[in-house]
């Protein structure tokens, strides 16, 4: 490997955080998406690098971007940069600060995206550049990619170029959000990098209930509001099995090794754990949220039909047809149907990769006493398309947070510090560097 040429940092974060804080201000809340104000803003930074884009455009807006540097495939196939640029929707009462402004307060990047994913975003946009102002030659192609709708389940953005542009995202390895460091785990103060080889697959479920309309004053058993909730109750009462699967298990022993971990990794010693800790909890079973709820046209109607969205995460390996046959059964009610809204499902990357071991190496030379964990994301991500098709597929980020700030991930006061941003931006372009430079 050639070594490095000198790099101004401070010159590098500041162009990174400049990039960010515009990138930030950029409205891209999906629905409605307008991921095409993304692609222009990205576009405009590639092309004053004399850098080729390509457009792909779903309808409505909808735009995914991508540029590729050649490498000459000595190395082996292409590393690709991925990320999305949309973002959830906010609510603006909420928040302390604008969360559209990019505003740098208390030593933090605050906006929404500014931990999903804008900021990652920007750290393989830099990697990407520097790479091409650096005119190396590179032994493998590297490719950024950013695209729309992930946040709806990619159906324009990822799943639409699967089907219609399969060629753009080929790749060997994807280095995408899902992973990052935490700076306390389990009690214990010490850097904690996962970098996630799974994900648990989303099933989105609309559950309907069909009754008999009436007035208010004369109530009846045939309520499809009361149906509803009782089957609400069914569900919010089901016990699901905590499953400690081989992934988890190294996850736990690695864990265990550095001292992070001090308990047995079994379902029954897990238990109490999953009780206390809703991380550990969503890691170990399959999840349920009741996330939205609607009935009835007036007060004093007895409705005649009534609605909840529940959002169900399947720990990797489950079938979701399975899983929604056990959940009728819970039910047991005919005049509760199930209808299914979005599904995915994908298998796990292995670990022992090149990719995985330069993460590690990566990670260990910049960050004291980390430790590095395979690990398994929680939410669903992009990711899923390329491991259905055996590529081999990353969640890392190089950020270190705090459990508190990680939790403003879709939520109020979503921000970033700027510590975290820059190690972010140092730790992808070690990666990238040391995957694709000769």
């Amino acid at each position: 490997m050639t070594t490095a040429p000198p790099i101004d940092w401070n010159a590098y974060f500041d162009e990174a955080l400049d990039i960010f804080q515009r990138y930030l201000r950029i409205d891209t809340s999906n629905p409605p998406g307008n991921e095409w104000r993304a692609a222009d803003f990205l576009e405009g930074i590639l092309a004053a690098e004399g850098i080729p884009c390509e457009r792909y455009d779903a309808g409505g807006g909808r735009v995914s971007l991508r540029a590729a540097l050649p490498g000459d495939g000595s190395a082996g196939g292409p590393l690709l940069l991925l990320n999305h640029t949309d973002v959830v929707p906010v609510e603006r009462e909420y928040w302390e600060e604008d969360p559209f402004g990019g505003v740098i307060r208390d030593g933090c990047i605050w906006g929404r995206g500014a931990l999903d994913m804008k900021s990652l975003g920007v750290a393989e946009l830099m990697a990407f550049l520097a790479l091409k102002r650096e005119g190396a030659p590179l032994r493998r192609e590297l490719v950024f990619l950013a695209v729309a709708d992930e946040e709806a389940g990619g159906l324009y953005g990822i799943e639409w170029l699967a089907r219609h542009h399969p060629d753009a995202i080929r790749a060997q390895y994807v280095i995408n959000e899902g992973g990052g460091g935490v700076t306390e785990l389990f009690g214990v103060q010490r850097p904690v990098f996962n970098v996630a080889v799974a994900e648990k697959g989303p099933l989105w479920l609309r559950l309907v209930a069909e009754g008999t309309p009436g007035h208010g004053s004369m109530p009846h058993d045939d309520n499809a509001l009361e149906r509803l909730v009782r089957a609400l109750y069914r569900i919010h009462t089901w016990q699901r099995e905590i499953v400690v699967s081989p992934l988890l298990d190294e996850y736990f022993a690695r864990l265990r090794r550095a001292g992070v971990f001090r308990g047995e990794a079994t379902p029954e010693a897990l238990a109490p754990v999953a009780a206390e800790d809703i991380r550990v909890r969503a890691l170990l079973t399959n999840t349920i949220s009741l996330t939205m709820a609607s009935s009835g046209i007036k007060h004093n109607v007895i409705p005649g039909r009534a609605e909840a969205a529940i959002d169900c995460r399947l720990l990797p390996g489950v079938n979701p047809d399975d899983f929604q046959r056990q959940l009728e059964a819970v039910i047991a009610d005919p005049k509760v149907r199930i209808e299914r809204v979005f599904a995915g499902w994908s298998e796990p990357s292995p670990y022992d990769t090149d990719l995985f071991r330069t993460i590690e190496e990566v990670i260990r030379d910049h960050v004291e006493d980390a430790v590095v964990v395979p690990g398994v994301t929680v939410g669903f991500t992009d990711s899923r398309v390329f491991r259905n098709q055996g590529v081999v597929a990353y969640g890392f980020s190089g950020g270190l947070d705090t459990p508190e700030l990680l939790r403003t991930f879709h939520g109020h006061n979503e921000r970033v510090t700027i510590e975290s941003f820059r190690l972010n931006c140092r730790l992808v372009y070690e990666v990238v560097r040391r995957m694709c430079v000769a």
